[in-house]
């Protein structure tokens, strides 16, 4: 059995400085849309470049456009790398958004409406 090189950190509390806006469960799995094309993970190549929904984790104080539990739709690449914490709810990995690129706002968890429901 190996042992992880790295365990997420245990945070209680986090809290975001100005405007800034925290997400998770950002998806970056490759997609199949309804007619059967498939679009491909973000690689670092240009087929997997689109916009992404993500849940608002943690807003800094002086943002007036999302609160946290509402999920977004960011433009691609707007976004940093995934930081891996623990809190009470368990392991989650956190990224912070461009306040700028957020599309779109939703009360409710939005898939791509031209996906199918198969996520490879």
């Amino acid at each position: 059995m190996t042992k992880a090189a790295f365990q997420p950190h245990r945070v209680s509390v986090i809290k975001p400085l100005h405007d800034a806006v925290i997400v998770s469960d950002m998806v970056f799995d490759s997609r199949i849309t309804t007619s059967g094309v498939i679009i491909l993970n973000d690689d670092t190549k240009s087929a997997g470049i689109r916009p992404r929904w993500c849940k608002v984790y943690a807003v800094g104080p002086e943002q007036a456009d999302v609160k946290v539990g509402e999920w977004i739709m960011v433009a691609h690449g707007r976004w940093t790398r995934g930081i891996k914490i623990e809190d009470d709810t368990g392991p989650v990995t956190i990224r912070r958004v461009d306040n700028k690129d957020i599309l779109l706002v939703s009360d409710t968890p939005r898939q791509d409406e031209t996906m199918g429901d198969k996520v490879y």
